[in-house]
């Protein structure tokens, strides 16, 4: 196994997750692990994630400088370069030029890491310290127009620095370099798929939850199912699966649910209708983080009734990915939004979490979703987030203005799936702009809501790219919207790409 190191970075996870691309398996732990923690995964490598710190501030995270001495390769990555050279005598500071997006390396010498690559390639670089001066021993193997330390090695003593992104796809030979470091300088053997995660999370989940039963919070998207499979799997009928209808659904979707999920799937369901519940909380609010941590709370009050209602449910199913958690903020990573099912939850809880995918990312579970027998269109089903269109209305969440999003994002999907563009993309949905433009429709003025199409490409949600949809289909859902929907007179394409934006508008 390779054990990596958190400090703190965005990519932290999807270091481990290209590790397992490899068909190594990877764990991800804090980068102030004990070492005799360390010692005992026995890891025939550690890589160092990168961080938002610099790494000669007071306070800056560190490691003890015998990890460097465990007889296992290391590789720094970003941060977790500096903190190498620092720890070992080189010397780091702030560039008089940062480098942020693509950079053009120049290959000084190919040693291992380079091996098998060219002598000019493009990397993903995103800081604004770097190495000044190598550790003594180490031979710098790598460079850009900006910065003469891009990366070194120690062959030696098996130990590796870069101050790219190689986990990162932007990174032009990546995963060439990645292999290098697993395959050459630890010894590793391609031999782990993620269908392992199946037998381990099922033995952690009967570990966890023991006697007692639990509740499931079904969405009905391919996260919290796959979860609810799994724990069914581990714990048979002390498992009972709890749908909301918060109101925040898409079209006909809560009906969808219950027929996929009692009929098709054989799970235990209780069906809650809350919709009303929802938006008397929501009336009003206009702030993003705001609603997220009413829905999260609101979710949660909601589940704890309805565990009361069954003996000894003590535990709550979550279908929680590790980009809900990334992105919510962990201990040393900064917050971009608050998860309703992670940053969203109230600090106090009747129920314990039980949340078996919270490591993996999409791609990972539908290979599990796979495994476990799911439908081929729920595996396949675009992401959907658990606070719904209450997200995707910017501003206050209204009835009215959800009726009108519920039959704009009607459309975009349909057109999108006749067009044959539903599994190509990622994410595809509608936003509705809480403001009013002006138009002309039958030779009179109209004053009404522009819609927003959002449509995405991407591998784990961490990064994305705006689709690049054909004229004739975006022609063909405006003038749809416009015509079928009332109260909408205009509408926009979002060409953002993540980053900067993010893939949800709030």
């Amino acid at each position: 196994m390779i054990v990596v190191l958190d400090f703190g970075g965005q990519y932290a996870q999807l270091i481990a997750r290209r590790v397992r691309e490899a068909r190594v398996f990877s764990e991800l732990l804090p980068y102030d692990t004990p070492l005799e923690e360390i010692r005992r995964r026995d890891p025939e490598g550690i890589i160092l994630s990168g961080g938002p710190n610099s790494v000669y501030e007071r306070g800056a995270p560190r490691v003890d400088a015998a990890l460097f001495d465990l007889g296992v390769p290391v590789l720094g990555i970003c941060y977790g370069m500096q903190l190498m050279a620092l720890t070992l005598g080189g010397e780091v500071g702030a560039v008089q030029i940062r480098e942020y997006g693509r950079s053009k390396l120049e290959v000084r010498g190919h040693g291992e890491l380079f091996s098998g690559t060219p002598d000019e390639q493009t990397v993903w670089t995103s800081h604004g310290d770097a190495v000044l001066a190598a550790p003594p021993g180490f031979r710098v193997t790598a460079r850009t127009p900006s910065v003469p330390i891009l990366a070194f090695e120690e062959p030696s003593r098996g130990l590796y620095g870069v101050q790219f992104h190689p986990e990162v796809r932007h990174t032009e030979y990546g995963m060439e370099i990645l292999k290098n470091f697993l395959f050459e300088a630890c010894g590793c053997a391609p031999d782990w798929t993620p269908v392992n995660i199946v037998t381990e999370a099922v033995e952690r989940v009967r570990e966890q939850v023991g006697a007692s039963r639990a509740i499931c919070a079904l969405s009905g998207g391919v996260d919290s199912a796959t979860a609810a499979m799994l724990v069914h799997r581990a714990i048979g009928d002390k498992l009972t699966c709890v749908f909301v209808d918060h109101g925040l659904l898409r079209q006909n979707e809560a009906e969808q649910v219950v027929e996929a999920f009692r009929r098709e799937a054989g799970l235990p369901l209780v069906h809650v209708d809350a919709r009303e519940r929802f938006l008397d909380r929501l009336a009003g609010v206009t702030d993003p983080e705001a609603k997220r941590k009413i829905v999260g709370e609101e979710f949660i009050r909601v589940f704890e009734e309805e565990a009361g209602k069954i003996r000894d449910a003590r535990f709550l199913v979550q279908g929680t990915l590790y980009s809900d958690v990334i992105e919510s903020g962990t201990r040393d990573a900064a917050r971009i939004k608050s998860h309703h099912n992670v940053g969203g939850l109230p600090e106090v809880m009747d129920l314990e979490l039980v949340e078996p995918l919270r490591n993996l990312f999409k791609d990972e579970v539908r290979v599990v979703a796979a495994e476990l027998g799911m439908p081929e269109r729920l595996v396949w089903r675009q992401p959907f987030p658990g606070p719904g269109l209450a997200i995707r209305i910017i501003g206050e969440v209204t009835a009215e203005r959800l009726e009108i999003l519920r039959k704009a994002d009607a459309v975009l999907q349909d057109e999108i799936r006749s067009a044959g563009y539903y599994r190509r993309l990622w994410q595809s949905f509608a936003v509705l702009p809480a403001v009013h433009s002006v138009g002309v429709m039958g030779d009179a003025r109209t004053y009404a809501y522009p819609i927003v199409i959002r449509a995405v490409t991407s591998d784990d949600a961490m990064t994305a790219d705006w689709a690049r949809l054909p004229y004739d289909l975006l022609e063909r859902i405006s003038n749809r919207i416009i015509n079928e929907v009332p109260g909408v007179n205009r509408v926009a394409l979002d060409i953002t790409s993540k980053p900067p934006g993010t893939i949800e508008w709030e």
